[in-house]
């Protein structure tokens, strides 16, 4: 026989005789583990493809990560370079905070607490005809009466309280009928079999020239209070005013004529609109001062990153991919027999108010309506 073939078969029943001595000793390796172990390694690695999808998409979260170290730098700088003032909205008529390079926070002086009993009275108003609509016209249905039998008694110690509150006796007179009307109310509803829409109308009617008075006084002890802070501010801040960036927060259905931010505009340019003076939208009425920091912080180092990249200081105040989104969406529309309903195209950088500021019919305010 060929001495190759046979070096060739002896070196192949060699490997094989290796083969068997190990396999015993990794099946050994294999059946030492406990049974506890086996929710460990029963474990299913990703495929290789999963894999590199997620090294990929780790990209865009690592980049969190990065953003948010790197912002605090930049907020540290602009804190040192710019005034800034907050306006916040609260319970209490809103806060304003005034950050001085190098200097703590000042926060302005709360506004008269008159605004405060003003507003509870109202909404007590308001908070009733929501309460009794779910059992509007259901026969026999008290369970609504516990809840608001108790808040009957709130009302009538916020009665007995009225003349030691610090209101003009103006104002005393109009929340005294507002206070008492709501009395009479849950009396009138409690004592028939069901609570009717008629009921709730009248009770809507009698109260609505009376809120309608609250609200007036209400925004006006507001607006004259932050004027006035505003005003001391920007005389203390004399040039650097023209430095200064300032932002209120919303919620939707506070954004439309915002008060805070209708007040931080009166000591602006128009120019300054989205420029140096921001609103900036939440889901929630309150938000926090370092919360407001740093969405602001992140829409000034943004402008940075538009201009580095595409020349376009405030192209990222605006959705990046809007644009070629309204052309593909232009398209479709077309293929699909549609017409497009898209609004026309704005400048980056518009100076426009961030409210609704299209002139046309109907009531625009309270004195509108009858």
């Amino acid at each position: 026989m060929n001495r190759f073939v046979t070096l060739r078969r002896a070196l192949l029943a060699g490997a094989a005789l290796a083969g068997l001595a190990c396999a015993p000793a990794h099946a050994q390796a294999q059946s030492d583990l406990p049974a506890y172990m086996d929710v460990i390694v029963g474990a299913k690695v990703p495929d290789a493809a999963t894999v590199a999808k997620n090294n990929v998409l780790a990209l865009n979260t690592g980049m969190f990560d990065l953003y948010s170290d790197a912002s605090k730098l930049v907020q540290a700088s602009i804190l040192a370079q710019h005034p800034v003032i907050l306006g916040l909205f609260s319970g209490a008529g809103g806060r304003f905070i005034l950050y001085r390079p190098g200097q703590p926070p000042l926060e302005g002086p709360p506004v008269p607490e008159v605004y405060q009993l003003l507003k509870s009275v109202g909404h007590s108003v308001m908070a009733l005809g929501v309460v009794v609509g779910p059992h509007i016209g259901k026969k026999d249905d008290d369970s609504w009466q516990p809840q608001v039998q108790a808040y009957r008694v709130r009302l009538k110690a916020a009665l007995d309280s009225l003349d030691k509150t610090s209101m003009p006796e103006e104002w005393r007179a109009n929340n005294r009928e507002l206070i008492s009307e709501n009395i009479a109310f849950i009396d009138k509803v409690a004592a028939g079999e069901t609570v009717s829409f008629a009921d709730v109308q009248a009770f809507a009617a009698k109260q609505k020239n009376r809120l309608k008075l609250n609200i007036q006084w209400a925004a006006d002890t507001q607006v004259k209070h932050w004027m006035g802070v505003l005003a001391g501010w920007k005389k203390d801040l004399g040039p650097d005013w023209d430095k200064v960036y300032a932002a209120s927060n919303t919620i939707y259905v506070a954004r439309q004529n915002n008060v805070l931010y209708s007040v931080l505009a009166q000591f602006f340019t128009p120019e300054d609109i989205n420029s140096r003076l921001i609103l900036i939208e939440t889901v929630s009425f309150t938000t926090t001062p370092s919360d407001m920091l740093d969405s602001l912080t992140r829409i000034i180092a943004d402008r940075t990153v538009g201009e580095t990249f595409f020349g376009s200081r405030y192209l990222m105040d605006y959705e990046l991919m809007g644009g070629d989104a309204r052309d593909s969406i232009v398209a479709q529309t077309k293929a699909m027999g549609l017409p497009a309903n898209l609004p026309p195209k704005v400048p980056f950088g518009s100076h426009q108010w961030p409210t609704l500021i299209t002139p046309g019919p109907g009531a625009a305010s309270l004195a509108d309506l009858p």
